[in-house]
């Protein structure tokens, strides 16, 4: 006979084994929402809390990101208590991809250009990238020129097909100093992507790019944040970028001459002969701090593409400088020209200057003006004085034809 209790020794062996699986599963999955929890609330850096007291900021304090693509930094920039925006730290970027330029449509390996908006929703501690947050392209701006895309993030990894790529421990410190200011009170915050410093010196090397119209655009955003301090108020208008004026007229009139100086000194450097460059890439860029760590043997996990760095950055002549030779001060060309100037020993044989001909070739010169004057006079005034004596001519009339009262009326 079968024992009734056969059958049933089969299923208790088997929960034997799926309740330690089980167990193990779930002691993983809590070990891993405790890492990703961990790492999501992983404290600033006291260094870098201690950069922010410095400027006279604190954690909970509002931010503005700005990221330069041909240097590869991202800047954190803080409010401090005067209210204006202060640099605290830049960070170099791992990895960005495709060229100089806006990002256009999805798979264009572009890393965008322009002002986007960060809000708390788009932050993501679940990223497979470490820790990253959306920087929310496409904008208005982007869709007004048919962009397509989507999910460009700040992450880790250096790895990129269009995003800002950070390493895990910037993409981490990155992720806290938004998180803090979220904490604080910022409901979303501004991040610029610009495809280098926007001075003068790069604006006047870069201006026959197809994109230069676009870049001054940027440029006047970038001017307006820097001159006033203020995260600047953006809207599109007519497919353009277009900034809100300061409130405060002060705070306007510094954009104002920050601007116009800048305009200026583009139109001095193109006056003066600057260089005409274009900026190509294989695909996309690295710090070069990363580039050197690399080599030593740093790891930084997968790096996309690391055959294209090599050809990064190649710059392109497209008009070549032109010097002028800067001009000359007063005491130095008086200098040249003066007794005892070295130049005098390179003028031309026989040459002498006036102030070594002498006295007696300059009397010479007045004694031939008077031999020719009294020769003169001899013959033509007596003639004259006979002509009004016999009354063939009349005299000369020294009387004024209007009194000097009436000229001066008329003036």
């Amino acid at each position: 006979m079968v024992s009734p209790n056969g059958p049933k020794r089969p299923e208790r062996s088997r929960l034997h084994v799926l309740v330690p699986a089980l167990i193990g599963l779930l002691s993983v999955a809590l070990s891993s929402a405790a890492a990703l929890a961990e790492k999501a609330n992983a404290p600033i850096p006291a260094a870098t809390l201690a950069l922010m007291a410095a400027r006279g900021t604190d954690a909970a304090s509002p931010i503005v990101l700005r990221a330069y693509k041909k240097e590869s930094e991202i800047e954190v920039w803080k409010r401090n208590a005067a209210g204006r925006y202060v640099p605290i730290k830049t960070y170099p970027i791992c990895r960005w991809s495709g060229q100089l330029g806006p990002k256009t449509k999805s798979g264009d390996r572009q890393t965008p250009e322009g002002f986007y908006t960060v809000a708390k929703s788009q932050m993501n501690p679940n990223s497979r990238y470490y820790l990253s947050f959306d920087i929310g392209y496409p904008n208005a701006y982007d869709r007004a020129h048919g962009g397509t895309g989507s999910a460009v993030m700040v992450h880790g990894v250096c790895s990129s097909m269009g995003c800002f790529a950070m390493t895990d421990a910037v993409a981490g410190e990155l992720f806290s100093i938004a998180r803090e200011a979220f904490s604080g009170g910022q409901r979303a915050f501004q991040f610029q992507s610009f495809p280098f410093r926007m001075t003068a010196a790069n604006m006047a090397r870069h201006r026959t790019d197809p994109n230069i119209a676009f870049w001054r655009q940027l440029k006047e955003g970038s001017d307006r944040f820097e001159a006033t301090g203020e995260e600047p108020v953006v809207s599109v208008s007519g497919g353009r970028y277009a900034f809100a004026p300061s409130s405060d007229p002060a705070k306007e009139a510094a954009f104002v001459a920050l601007h116009k100086d800048e305009s200026d000194r583009i139109a001095g450097l193109v006056d003066g002969g600057a260089a005409a460059v274009r900026t190509t890439y294989s695909d996309g860029g690295q710090h070069a701090f990363w580039a050197a760590r690399i080599r030593q043997g740093f790891p930084v996990g997968d790096i996309s593409r690391p055959e294209a760095l090599a050809y990064a950055g190649q710059e392109v002549v497209l008009i070549p400088a032109r010097h002028r030779p800067p001009p000359v001060p007063e005491a130095v060309w008086a200098a040249w020209i003066g007794r005892g100037s070295p130049s005098l020993a390179l003028r031309t044989t026989d040459f002498v200057p006036p102030y070594e001909a002498g006295t007696d070739r300059i009397a010479a010169g007045v004694a031939r003006y008077v031999q020719t004057s009294a020769r003169t006079y001899a013959q033509t005034w007596p003639s004259l004085a006979r002509a009004a004596i016999e009354a063939e001519m009349p005299p000369p009339a020294f009387t004024p034809s209007q009194p000097p009262i009436e000229k001066v009326a008329q003036r």
